[in-house]
């Protein structure tokens, strides 16, 4: 009897260890939390299927990690912008009683915001990595040129309307869309640059993807400016290969990582379907595959 008593508690136990090596084997246990950061004009938690991240955030649950998606308005500074950031990762730790660091993924202009947190609001001993993703770091020639083509008279009152707009759509009644271009382009990201110093000693890593054929079935939005974006790229001594919006130049920012594998038969990643934003970029790439690429080598280098 006792040693069917010591059999049973003996597979009872390696049942128990079993499951928990499953659940430890997921290749994103033991992560600390990534924060997702939007870009311009974005958005964080998803609302029904219209998802920013489209289903990645989701994606990395399942492999094991604890991910956040925060929301900051959709057009202002990244100044403005990383200290809502700041606040929103600080009250979502202070929620879950933790008090480690935080793996950071910003796309476009979230990577700035994430590089401003870092840099000027004393948060870089909270961070362990910031990985950025198609993050216009020396600007966008698309930003350039819609500066140059609206006279000064007139940039208020075109801000204004858009501003409203963004306001109505986004619910969000502090909108700040002539501080967001200002900051994009290759002027403003100088000046951004210089204010915003890369800390001794800290991880950065960029991955960034670019089209390479502006066809309007697969790219409709993106393919109508990656043409305005490489004609401009060379004034402003970038590459003429972009993602409709942000050069391959401009993308690479402390360790560049590459981009996604993608079919042959793909004319590229734009900028929207690097994130699989609204599920733009999922027919044409394994853009899962892509998000726990990056997760992976934050958490190698936690």
């Amino acid at each position: 009897m006792k040693l069917l008593v010591a059999g049973i508690l003996f597979l009872a136990a390696s049942m128990v260890s079993a499951s928990g090596s499953g659940s430890s084997s997921k290749p994103l246990a033991g992560a600390y939390p990534i924060v997702l950061t939007h870009g311009i004009f974005g958005w964080g938690k998803s609302t029904g299927i219209i998802d920013y991240w489209g289903g990645n955030a989701a994606y990395l649950t399942s492999q094991g990690a604890t991910v956040l998606t925060p929301t900051v308005t959709a057009t202002d500074s990244s100044a403005n912008r990383a200290a809502q950031l700041k606040t929103a990762i600080q009250v979502a730790m202070a929620a879950n009683n933790y008090t480690g660091k935080v793996h950071i993924i910003g796309h476009s202009q979230g990577g700035l915001d994430a590089r401003y947190l870092i840099s000027n609001l004393g948060f870089s001993g909270k961070v362990a990595t910031l990985t950025t993703l198609n993050t216009p770091h020396l600007g966008s020639p698309v930003a350039s040129v819609i500066d140059a083509v609206i006279p000064s008279w007139a940039l208020p009152y075109v801000g204004t309307v858009i501003n409203t707009l963004v306001g109505v759509v986004y619910g969000q009644s502090s909108q700040n869309a002539v501080a967001a271009l200002k900051l994009l382009t290759v002027a403003g990201s100088t000046t951004f640059n210089n204010n915003t110093p890369n800390v001794s000693g800290f991880k950065y890593y960029s991955y960034g993807s670019y089209i390479t054929i502006a066809d309007l079935i697969q790219h409709p939005a993106m393919g109508l400016l990656a043409p305005i974006c490489g004609i401009g790229a060379p004034f402003f001594g970038q590459s003429v290969l972009n993602d409709g919006v942000v050069t391959d130049t401009s993308m690479r920012w402390g360790t560049w990582k590459g981009g996604p594998s993608i079919p042959i038969t793909t004319t590229g990643i734009d900028h929207l379907e690097a994130t699989n934003a609204l599920y733009l970029g999922q027919t044409w790439y394994d853009t899962n595959g892509y998000f726990l690429k990056m997760a992976q080598n934050a958490k190698s280098n936690q």
